[in-house]
């Protein structure tokens, strides 16, 4: 993996756990939710406008991506409902990278080498061990967990499905800006279907979290659609999900989570297998 695909994954992990951060520690996460992903909207805009359109044979990943990553953003939001940050998103995360893998090699075709494998392997196993984070009340959030694994399976199927469209496309910034629409068009009928208050509210209370979240949730994933095309799609999600360490940081410096050391041994798992992945085939 190149330096910039490295620099520009890492980037893309940061933003992603700071928009994570901002739907979990608001009052109304569903609120905040909307105001993410309806916020992609200003600068999905101006990349439909200044970017090629996509090539045709990319919208079929197009479409299934629309409806994976929504799938993606319900789960996401129950599971928040439910678990700390520093529990659901490591979670959600860790197990995706593992998922991806196994598709690429056994279904793709990809060739991984041993050492990248192993780093992937490090990856996940750090990130899925915080499944073993107790509550502040000292009992096991078996309902977060759960909802936070099939969030993963989401990550997973979206990952692959992007990364296949973004190549296809001959732009990975169009293909995802017109998705980045679509995907705030469908948020807002959802939200007018089931939380219309929540979209009422959006202009005013959701004013901050449309801003900074939208533009950090756009930027973040239009890095990562970007490096699908330019390294193997299981590397540049095992590298994304170590978004977990700035979560981590997030969690408990901003919203007061408790640390233990469970996830500090994670975090440093996490964290050697970013390292060891920088290095292989580099």
């Amino acid at each position: 993996m190149s330096g910039w695909v490295f620099i520009a994954v890492i980037a893309a992990a940061a933003l992603h756990a700071l928009w994570n951060a901002l739907v979990k520690g608001g009052a109304d996460k569903t609120l905040n939710m909307g105001a993410v992903i309806i916020g992609h909207a200003p600068l999905a805009t101006l990349a439909v406008i200044y970017a090629p359109l996509p090539a045709p044979e990319s919208l079929p990943y197009l479409f299934a991506g629309l409806a994976l990553h929504f799938g993606y953003q319900w789960f996401l939001l129950r599971a928040y409902l439910l678990g700390d940050l520093t529990q659901v998103y490591p979670i959600a995360r860790g197990s995706a990278p593992l998922i991806v893998a196994l598709f690429s090699v056994l279904v793709l075709g990809v060739h991984l080498d041993g050492m990248e494998l192993l780093a992937i392997a490090i990856i996940g196993a750090g990130i899925i061990s915080l499944a073993l984070v107790r509550r502040a009340d000292g009992l096991r959030n078996g309902n977060a967990a759960v909802l936070a694994l099939i969030t993963g399976l989401f990550i997973a199927s979206y990952s692959l499905v992007d990364g296949l469209g973004a190549r296809l496309s001959g732009s990975s910034l169009a293909f995802f800006g017109w998705m980045a629409l679509g995907n705030g068009l469908m948020m807002a009928a959802f939200l007018a279907v089931t939380s219309p208050q929540s979209l009422r509210d959006l202009p005013r209370k959701g004013l901050p979290v449309f801003l900074i979240g939208g533009s950090a949730s756009f930027i973040a994933y239009a890095l990562v659609t970007w490096a699908f095309t330019q390294a193997p799609i299981a590397l540049v999600t095992a590298l994304r999900e170590t978004s977990i360490i700035f979560a981590l940081l997030i969690g408990v410096v901003f919203l007061k989570e408790r640390l233990s050391l469970i996830k500090v041994a994670s975090t440093m798992t996490t964290l050697l297998g970013a390292v060891l992945l920088r290095f292989v085939r580099s």
